[in-house]
């Protein structure tokens, strides 16, 4: 009973430390994976009424029709999300159009909520660039 006892302790002592670490880097993973996302359902918007959403009209409008102007022309039945996530901390993801360096900016603020940061709390771009 003592040996199952002790090699149970020797894998837990391996394992933990490799587990510990891991919820954050599938919050990053998550995140980097729904602005991937959220990018598609843009250039989709884009290709069917020639425009980005509005900074205005938000992320919203890839989920319900916008109503504020430019209203767009095409805009598809049911939308080009099925609702606008948000990030695997809990907060909107942040967008602008048009952006700092293209067509749009796409950010998550990480862990903090807050602009900059290190490791877990570093915001996390979609890299829309041209177009």
């Amino acid at each position: 009973m003592m040996v199952v006892l002790a090699i149970i302790a020797l894998v837990a002592a391996l394992v933990v430390p490799n587990v510990i670490g891991r919820p954050d880097e599938a919050r990053v993973t998550v995140a980097r994976t729904d602005l991937r996302t959220i990018a598609s359902a843009l250039e989709l918007y884009r290709l069917d009424n020639r425009a980005y959403p509005s900074t205005g009209q938000g992320l919203a409008a890839l989920a319900v029709r916008p109503v504020q102007p430019p209203e767009p022309p095409n805009w598809v039945a049911g939308g080009y999300l099925p609702a606008v996530p948000e990030d695997p901390w809990g907060n909107a993801y942040l967008y602008r159009a048009p952006g700092e360096a293209g067509p749009f900016d796409l950010v998550s603020l990480g862990a903090d909520g807050a602009p900059g940061g290190e490791g877990v709390d570093a915001d996390i771009a979609h890299g829309a660039r041209g177009g």
